[in-house]
């Protein structure tokens, strides 16, 4: 199936229901159906694709589902990159309708851009009975979506999501019109990250009311759930654990805030915890996905966290730091070094195969002959079928032959009370190949000792992985969708020690 035909269920599935927009703007299915049809008539035979450069927008599912009428990707740009950067990736799409915020415009003066909003003006002088319609395109092969990479230690690479892997993900996940007409979702998480085009399609599909936050900040978060009866909403780690500090140990019983879902990165067990008691009344949902497999593939749901909160049993407890179930439209494979299937509970490289698995770069799918695709994620399935993240296979430190997981030691560390954050990698050692360094950030009011904090990892995990040096940080870089740049922080500290991160 193409996007296209989801315009015309919403069409005359939700006619009259408001489906985008907050309480000072509001758009119903058969309004959201014309504006689409207008952006197409401007973009069909005209333009290449449509590039996105700004803030969320209340009435983006526009310009997505306008392109995909016309039959031209939407390509989402990350408007805090640097000048040279945005300017090389809107370079590698020639010809495009470029549509940005107003704070962006100047960056962008090259590029003859189009503020969002004007261009939503432009639609309302089009006369469709005087140019006619676009009959909207239907290839699924077709690509709907290009989506980049974070680019920390290189260029950024485009990833492409065909509409028939989207439409795989919705059809798969997502029931249309499940939700009911007093429903709606706070959409915090930009256009730019899967999440956002994944929350976009999700809610559309199901019906519920897509409310956007411009820019996130715990404080706006929080009035924007109040003030739009928020019954469902998705955030990353990072905003979450900002939430919990605007909270600051205050229970908030939110009536209307049915389900809130955080994935994109992995969470400290403390910030969920602590989450869970702020809102005792809200279920948590922690969905893992990657950009390649077009959105959520496994999650934990909300009974799993509770139980997991309330339980005596240690096995029960450590599934609140699994991300849960793998769902049912999709294969998962744990495999060792030689591409055997590994027994349950044995770690190994994560590969996954389904219908909505692109693995796909411009120019390059990742997909093996039988469709398989390894994600170079690294984990284990317990018996029970929850399956555990444990970093990168990239990020492995190898010292004196022994591979060692990041993600194992910080846990360790962030258990400690005094710290928040924590970000373990390995640099070059004549000895040992490599050698473990950790920086972290202490809780906040909190001080910590080096040698008592290494002391505290030694007694939980051997000799072998405990720290060999431990740097106090103010704070570490990450994304703004919460990911820890580790390779910044290890080229940080390679350059300090006058090597090369390996």
């Amino acid at each position: 199936m193409h996007l296209s035909s989801l315009v015309e269920m919403v069409e005359s599935g939700f006619d009259d229901r408001v489906l985008l927009g907050d309480e000072n703007s509001q758009i119903t299915g058969t309004e959201f159906g014309f504006l689409v049809r207008l952006g197409a008539v401007q973009i069909h035979n005209k333009y290449a694709s449509v590039i996105y450069v700004g803030e969320n927008h209340s009435l983006l599912p526009v310009a997505l589902f306008a392109a995909a009428w016309a039959g031209v990707p939407f390509v989402p740009v990350n408007y805090r990159l640097e000048d040279r950067q945005l300017h090389s990736l809107i370079e590698r799409y020639p010809n495009s309708l470029v549509l940005t915020d107003p704070l962006t415009t100047d960056r962008l003066t090259g590029f003859s851009p189009k503020v969002f909003g004007e261009w939503l003006s432009e639609l309302s002088t089009i006369d469709l009975e005087e140019v006619g319609p676009t009959e909207p395109a239907e290839n699924d092969d077709d690509v709907a979506v290009v989506l980049f990479t974070s680019g920390t230690t290189s260029e950024p690479k485009s990833a492409l999501l065909r509409h028939r892997h989207l439409m795989a993900y919705l059809l798969g996940s997502v029931e249309f019109g499940s939700a009911e007409e007093s429903e709606a979702v706070l959409v915090s998480v930009p256009p730019y990250h899967v999440a956002g085009i994944a929350n976009m399609l999700s809610n559309l599909f199901s019906g519920r009311r897509l409310v956007y936050l411009q820019s996130f900040s715990a404080q706006a978060w929080l009035d924007a759930v109040r003030r739009e009866a928020i019954t469902h909403a998705m955030v990353v780690p990072t905003m979450l654990a900002r939430v919990v500090d605007e909270l600051n140990g205050e229970i908030v019983e939110y009536s209307t805030l049915r389900t809130l879902s955080y994935g994109g990165a992995k969470i400290s067990e403390k910030v969920i915890r602590a989450a869970l008691a702020a809102f005792p009344t809200t279920g948590f949902v922690n969905a893992y996905g990657l950009t390649e497999t077009a959105s959520t593939i496994a999650v934990l749901g909300p009974d799993d966290h509770r139980a997991a909160l309330l339980s005596d049993d240690l096995h029960v407890q450590r599934r609140l730091s699994s991300v849960g179930q793998v769902l049912p439209m999709v294969e998962i494979e744990i495999r060792d070094e030689f591409e055997n299937v590994v027994s349950a509970g044995e770690s190994g490289l994560i590969y996954l195969r389904g219908e909505q698995v692109s693995g796909e770069y411009a120019g390059k799918s990742l997909l093996d002959s039988e469709g398989w695709f390894c994600t170079r994620d690294q984990g284990s399935i317990d018996a029970d079928g929850y399956l555990y993240i444990e970093g990168r296979v990239d990020d492995t430190i190898i010292r004196g032959g022994e591979n060692i997981a990041p993600a194992e030691i910080e846990s360790v560390l962030l258990a400690h009370p005094g710290i928040a954050e924590a970000c373990v990698v390995g640099l070059p050692d004549d000895e040992w190949g490599q050698r473990i360094v950790a920086v972290v950030v202490c809780s906040e009011g909190h001080s910590v000792d080096v040698k008592e904090l290494q002391e505290s990892v030694r007694e939980i995990l051997r000799g072998s992985k405990t720290p060999e040096e431990i740097i106090i940080r103010d704070s570490l870089p990450h994304t703004e969708t919460g990911k820890m740049l580790r390779r910044v922080v290890q080229s940080e500290l390679a350059a300090r020690q006058g090597g090369t991160a390996t």
